[in-house]
């Protein structure tokens, strides 16, 4: 305001030039206003122009589109049934919460009729062709439409029919996986058409009564031999395959990004059943607990007897085995020792043969040389009669002869010389005496000192 009035104070701008700008002003805001809105992330955009053309706008950013007017819708939305939400609140779509439609716990009938409170969590993803986002658009007008209209009742009626698949102790007897993911799949293929049919089967096992004495053991059957069953079968087609309800929001394009079961509350009666269900389950496992155990009990008696008595027997077999070894050492060792001694007598035995056989050898070589050197004597005491053995004898007494007189002691003085015919130890008496020798000597050797002449 304040540059208009130098303006209008420099170039004297006349009023209505200044009411013409303002309203321009003005025009021009609101036009770019109604014509300029920013794409968030997230959301598919349904954009009506002035001329009547429809636009989609996906991409994040700035748009113009002059005098257009638009409806937001999240690429996502959420149908969650949980404690917190109140009575049938509905979230706007422009609503920053993630959650698009949020439900108190539902309601439904198992197939044994308890009833429960469930909750559970359904991810629709719209589609974001310009066909098909355009023909949902046309259909439902709005976001909250399609939720009131569509998604939110098939979320309560998909919930509902895959509760009576199966009874509420099956749930909780570990049908609760099979539970959730039959529920993802009628969100996403249709609902199941079943029938529910009851059957009564009979029992295999049979109760004897005794309150009649009269009967002895001849006792009628007494009891229910029979119980009743709820099946549910599932209609089938011409071609043997299940109908099903179609989802109608299938049509549209809108596809089930994921569906989860969350929590599952039952009614306070089926829980107290239940709990009393779980006391006699537990008690019959604390009892089938001691029975192991008495059992665990008895085997242990059982098995210390015979730990016992094996050990005995152990005991027993190594003695055995440790008397038979000895024996059998001894035994063994005796016939060693005769063995030894078999074989010490044979090679004893052996060695005597070869000793004796070795003296043989020996006497007969002795013998063999003796006759040879006899022989080879008389050989030569015939060829001259020794001659030669002989004079070497004769040399040798005669050595000896002359060696003593030689050495003979010869007296100084002799006493007795004037006698005749004492000897006195003279050379001549030597002589004849030295002669004597020699002959007896010959005489003994009786050889003849002559050659013979052949």
């Amino acid at each position: 305001m304040t540059d208009l009035a130098e303006q209008f104070k420099s170039k004297r701008m006349s009023p209505l030039k200044i009411i013409l700008f303002i309203v321009g002003l003005g025009v021009s805001y609101t036009i770019l206003s109604k014509s300029i809105f920013y794409a968030e992330p997230g959301y598919i955009y349904h954009v009506r122009t002035l001329m009547g053309n429809e636009e989609v706008v996906t991409e994040v950013g700035y748009k113009f589109f002059p005098f257009g007017r638009y409806n937001s819708w999240k690429r996502a939305m959420t149908v969650q049934s949980h404690s917190g939400s109140g009575s049938n609140a509905i979230r706007a779509e422009k609503d920053s919460d993630n959650t698009s439609a949020s439900l108190p716990p539902m309601s439904i009938m198992f197939l044994d009729q308890v009833d429960a409170h469930a909750e559970a969590t359904v991810r629709f993803s719209i589609p974001s062709d310009k066909e098909s986002f355009l023909r949902l658009a046309h259909e439902y007008r709005s976001p909250e439409n399609l939720l009131r209209t569509a998604l939110m009742p098939a979320f309560k009626e998909t919930l509902q029919a895959n509760a009576s698949l199966m009874t509420a102790e099956e749930y909780y007897a570990g049908g609760r996986t099979e539970f959730n993911s039959e529920f993802e799949n009628q969100m996403n293929s249709g609902i199941l058409l079943v029938k529910r049919e009851e059957i009564e089967i009979k029992s295999n096992r049979s109760s004897k009564g005794s309150a009649n004495a009269s009967l002895g053991r001849d006792q009628e059957e007494y009891g229910e031999d029979t119980k009743t069953i709820f099946v549910v079968k599932k209609v089938l087609d011409a071609d043997g395959q299940p109908k099903r309800k179609r989802q109608r929001f299938i049509e549209f394009g809108i596809t089930v990004v994921s569906a989860l079961v969350t929590d599952m509350r039952p009614n306070k009666k089926f829980v107290e059943r239940m709990q009393l269900k779980q006391q006699a389950s537990a008690d019959r496992a604390i009892a089938r607990e001691q029975r192991v155990q008495e059992e665990e009990q008895r085997l242990l008696a059982i098995a210390r007897g015979e730990r016992e008595v094996a050990e005995r027997q152990a005991k027993a077999k190594v003695e055995q085995i440790q008397k038979t070894t000895e024996a059998e050492t001894d035994k063994q060792l005796a016939i060693t020792r005769a063995e030894k001694f078999k074989a010490e007598a044979a090679i004893s035995k052996d060695t005597a043969q070869i000793n004796y056989e070795k003296a043989k050898i020996e006497a007969n070589t002795k013998r063999t040389l003796a006759e040879a050197e006899a022989y080879q004597k008389k050989v030569i005491l015939k060829a001259d009669n020794a001659l030669a053995q002989k004079l070497d004898a004769e040399i040798q007494i005669q050595k000896l002869w002359a060696t003593a007189f030689a050495q003979r002691k010869v007296p100084t003085t002799v006493f007795g010389g004037g006698q005749a015919g004492t000897p006195v130890g003279s050379d001549a008496e030597v002589k004849a005496f030295m002669q004597m020798l020699t002959l007896d000597a010959a005489k003994r050797l009786n050889y003849d000192r002559n050659v013979n002449s052949k």
